[in-house]
């Protein structure tokens, strides 16, 4: 596999080199000066390769296991394939695959061994067929590139225009998956609403989804009222916000400030270090270091605190949090321009009135898109709830007692045997919906805060 990646970008190198060596002799040669430096024609070898190739190298890796899938099958004799159903199928040619490999449970039958054997050779003339591709096309690229290096070639204008449509296209892949997403979202959502009513799921007080499969079982029906769920979410939500919001605002506030550069070069990166550890690791601290102690300071004040206590992940969530605010909050303060500072300092004003009267209010559209977005990034965590939190939708706004929330709900319901048919596994559905639409609401208002009230500075 490491070699069909390996071919275009030794190809695109070796184009870049011959294109730029070639672009620099034309205009050595000529007393014209060139269109474009010859960088701007190594680069446009550098994208006729590498743009072909790696998009046939994705659509050819999506492809060729279907292929190859069909290709077993027709190797398979139909006394072992006549009268199968498709799931029992799909398993006998995942077992020629583990055998062409050399993974095997028990002792494969001949006829599976013999296919093994047949689909490794396909699949190894598939790759080289991949690779005379590969070559094939970077050869053509850097062919064409040199055969028009001239003094008026456009190199740079071409590159820029592939340059340009290559960002289209990755706008229109994320673009179409946020749609993908919501549309997924909304289909099986609206199933789950057709079986449940919207407003016993948006209003009711109770969340018992755990209903029996057949009618006559005990437990036939279930409850779908989601206000716990929303309940435990904020929450648990409101108490990260609460230990982010004023330790990162008041972070970022010294460093861009007040602290000096020295102290800056060093605590800024320490902070930042937060954001680039796992959610999982911040799951293990909540569960093996907070809750026991925010348990046991419970027992030395007399107050009882739940093991699954909302405050538990609600605090670690606004450890992970602080750098987020920080940031974004360094960026707001440094966008103000120093001219600002200047006038403040002209009209007698001390340093921190500077900062609370001036720079803050020119920041603030900044900060408050900041602080949305963090928002948005504690209602949507996983991992830290989905260990530390309780799973029993408890309808309280007490801290200290065991709550639920969305992302929670939604991993417990997804996990293990489903039945897509079912208005318990059909709740994800609509409590996910309910999550997007709430998170992508908050980034909206985050984006509007920030376009209505920013200042344009010079």
């Amino acid at each position: 596999m490491s070699i069909i990646f390996a071919i275009p970008v030794l190809l695109s190198i070796a184009g870049f080199i011959l294109a730029s060596r070639k672009a620099r002799r034309s205009g050595a040669a000529s007393e014209a000066r060139l269109h474009s430096l010859p960088k701007y024609h190594g680069y446009l070898a550098v994208l006729l390769v590498l743009v072909p190739s790696l998009t046939l190298i994705v659509a050819w890796l999506l492809l060729e296991p279907a292929v190859l899938n069909a290709y077993i099958r027709t190797l398979l004799p139909s006394s072992v394939t006549d009268g199968l159903s498709p799931s029992r199928l799909s398993l006998i040619v995942g077992e020629v695959r583990q055998a062409a490999v050399g993974i095997t449970f028990g002792e494969p039958s001949a006829a599976v061994l013999a296919a093994a054997e047949r689909f490794k050779s396909a699949a190894t003339l598939s790759r080289w067929i991949l690779a005379a591709l590969l070559l094939l096309i970077g050869a053509g690229a850097i062919a064409w590139v040199l055969s028009r290096v001239r003094v008026r070639f456009q190199a740079r204008n071409n590159a820029e225009r592939i340059l340009r449509w290559l960002l289209i296209g990755c706008a229109t892949v994320s673009i179409l998956a946020t749609a993908g997403i919501f549309f997924s979202l909304v289909f099986e959502g609206f199933r789950f609403f057709a079986v449940v009513s919207p407003i016993e799921f948006f209003f009711g007080t109770k969340w018992d989804p755990q209903i029996a499969i057949r009618a006559d079982q005990v437990g036939s029906t279930g409850a779908f009222g989601a206000v716990p769920i929303f309940v435990g979410t904020f929450v648990i939500a409101t108490t990260a916000m609460i230990v982010a919001l004023p330790v990162g605002l008041f972070a970022a506030i010294y460093m861009s400030e007040f602290a000096p550069r020295s102290i800056r070069g060093l605590v800024k990166p320490l902070i930042e270090v937060l954001a680039g550890i796992p959610t999982i690791v911040y799951g293990f601290f909540a569960v093996l270091v907070v809750s026991p102690a925010i348990r046991g300071a419970g027992e030395v004040v007399g107050v009882s605190v739940s093991p699954t206590a909302a405050i538990v992940p609600g605090l670690v969530m606004g450890v992970m949090l602080i750098p987020f605010i920080s940031s974004l909050t360094d960026d707001a303060l440094n966008a103000v321009p120093q001219s600002l500072r200047d006038g403040s300092f002209g009209l007698g004003a001390n340093k921190a009135e500077t900062v609370t009267r001036v720079v803050l209010p020119a920041a603030l559209p900044g900060i408050v898109g900041g602080v949305l977005l963090a928002s948005s990034r504690a209602i949507g965590e996983t991992m830290i709830v989905v260990m530390a939190a309780g799973l029993t939708a408890n309808l309280s706004a007490n801290p200290l007692e065991g709550v639920t929330t969305v992302t929670v709900q939604i991993v417990s319901l997804l996990t293990g045997d489903t039945e897509f048919d079912s208005p318990k596994t059909l709740a994800a559905f609509g409590l996910g919906l309910t999550l997007f639409i709430a998170t992508l609401g908050l980034n909206l208002i985050a984006l509007q805060v920030v376009k209505h009230f920013r200042e344009q500075y010079d």
